[in-house]
């Protein structure tokens, strides 16, 4: 897999590689505040408990903001293990039935968004370093 990863910063470099990785985060990033929005309105709507499901929800994502905006490397990595509790939660919605479709949704956009933020930490801090 190294070598893979070190292929393809020779190919195309560091600098057109984070642009891409990044452009994937953020797109995961919306994609899975989105679902998130969804489900936890559904959930919403079946309860009434306000609009602490949707809170609970999109909370954790919405605290990484700061790091998409400043594109620390680090900060990347960490949302990229966060993501992975979105990953955990999207399988477990996917098997409740009448949620599978917004279960695999959030569980395709939690690995897209797992694995572009780890490369994204990976190439921006390599471009940092010079």
């Amino acid at each position: 897999m190294r070598a893979v990863l070190e292929g393809l910063e020779q190919r195309h470099g560091t600098a057109l590689l984070t642009q891409r990785t990044r452009q994937v985060v953020l797109g995961s990033y919306v994609a899975l505040v989105v679902l998130l929005l969804i489900g936890g309105l559904q959930l919403q709507a079946q309860s009434s408990s306000g609009l602490l499901p949707v809170l609970v929800r999109v909370l954790p994502l919405v605290l990484f903001f700061p790091t998409l905006y400043t594109r620390r490397p680090r900060g990347h990595a960490w949302l990229a293990f966060v993501s992975l509790l979105y990953f955990m939660q999207g399988v477990m919605l996917a098997t409740l039935p009448g949620k599978t479709w917004l279960g695999l949704l959030e569980v395709v956009a939690s690995l897209a968004l797992f694995v572009s933020s780890m490369l994204y930490a990976r190439w921006r801090s390599r471009q940092l370093r010079g």
